[in-house]
């Protein structure tokens, strides 16, 4: 690897947190991110770096154009999505996920359900701007407008999201623990008082499985039809001898990935409020299971 090689890897390692980062919240998926980045690290291979003034803004602008690249190609594969979509879940370490609260928050599956209402543009103008604090000139060279036209962009993304935009309270191992023994101890009583007792009146469980896994295909709302709905988790125990769950930190929120039948069936992610789970995201479909073992560090 001849010099210049090398400080093209080592200046990428460098930032490949926040890039990462940067893709995931533009796709919402960390497989796609992870693709994105690689073509990105390819065309970063061939700048000359004499020309590179700033390695933070110039790697971000090949990514962001890669992922809005990807999110062109992949519009009719979601066209043709059965049931409801929800961002990929990627497991977090404590300091990423509470220590930083615009970072955590930017990365919670609540936010990027509400990121997923914007367009492409507006999403990429809103994340640059208000999570990376790229400038509206700076945001203009990535994406090929005038300052102007991404002022206007960024205005507009920003009170959309305000009005959608979920109560977010950072989340760290302590809380997250105590979320998700209550969740279990609660499910595994076999009572439904028990688990509408730790859910908010107007609780809401989505599923996401693409039918390629048993799962609702729309949102159930409601703490009665809900704690139902979870009583699943009673009736597993009960026929499955090896359901195995392990709560970690996914998406900035309490978690757990459920194992029965030998292998990974599904990470549950709860958006907790007062001490009251307001969301229930249930990831189901396989293809979005492949990175939530491994944690992803975030930058920004």
């Amino acid at each position: 690897m001849s010099g210049d090689d090398t400080e093209h890897a080592r200046r990428f390692t460098e930032l490949r947190p926040l890039l990462f980062t940067v893709a995931y919240e533009l796709l919402g998926s960390a497989t796609d991110a992870d693709d994105v980045l690689q073509d990105s690290y390819l065309r970063w291979a061939a700048v000359d770096l004499d020309t590179v003034t700033d390695s933070r803004a110039y790697l971000a602008k090949i990514v962001t154009r890669q992922a809005l690249n990807a999110i062109r190609s992949s519009s009719r594969r979601r066209e043709d999505y059965v049931g409801p979509w929800l961002p990929e879940p990627i497991l977090l370490d404590e300091r990423d996920a509470s220590d930083d609260v615009v970072l955590a928050e930017s990365v919670s599956t609540a936010m990027m359900v509400v990121l997923e209402s914007l367009g492409p543009d507006e999403r990429a103008v809103f994340v640059l701007r208000e999570v990376f604090g790229f400038s509206h000139d700076e945001i203009g060279d990535f994406l090929g407008k005038s300052p102007a036209a991404v002022r206007q962009t960024a205005h507009r993304a920003r009170a959309h999201v305000q009005a959608r935009r979920p109560r977010f309270v950072p989340v760290d191992d302590t809380r997250a623990a105590a979320v998700t023994d209550a969740f279990m101890a609660a499910a595994s009583s076999g009572e439904v008082e028990a688990l509408m007792a730790i859910l908010a009146p107007d609780v809401v469980f989505t599923a996401d499985s693409d039918g390629k896994a048993s799962a609702v295909r729309r949102p159930i709302s409601g703490a009665l039809a809900v704690a139902r709905l979870l009583m699943g988790f009673h009736r597993l125990g009960r026929l499955e001898d090896d359901l195995r769950v392990e709560a970690a930190i996914f998406s900035s929120h309490p978690g757990i990935r459920v194992y029965f039948d030998g292998r990974l069936q599904g990470v549950f992610v709860f958006d907790v409020v007062d001490g009251l789970i307001t969301n229930v995201f249930a990831m189901r479909n396989p293809d979005k299971l492949g990175n939530v073992t491994d944690v992803r560090p975030i930058a920004r």
